[in-house]
């Protein structure tokens, strides 16, 4: 079943979508909305995902503050009105 969530952009990836902070898509799980995100977007696809097409490992996501690596990774489930926020990790010394 096909919900609407929330993706929340982060400052550095806007520029590759039309600067929008927060697009509204559809998915039922968290790996389906990411694509839904990259058909519309598919310059982000180098930024979100590696050649495998999982989850590029300098980013995190989280479904309503739940950060998916402790829930079920790119199939964690989502229902209508949830949001998904991507993080860049930080990093630095």
């Amino acid at each position: 079943m096909s919900t609407t969530v929330t993706v929340h952009i982060p400052g550095p990836l806007r520029g590759l979508v039309d600067q929008k902070p927060r697009l509204q898509l559809a998915g039922g799980t968290v790996r389906e909305v990411l694509h839904a995100l990259l058909e519309s977007y598919p310059k982000l696809h180098g930024r979100l995902l590696d050649e495998q097409g999982q989850l590029n490992r300098f980013l995190n996501v989280f479904v309503n503050d739940e950060d998916i690596r402790f829930l079920s990774h790119l199939d964690t489930p989502v229902k209508e009105a949830d949001g998904i926020l991507i993080v860049p990790a930080v990093a630095g010394g």
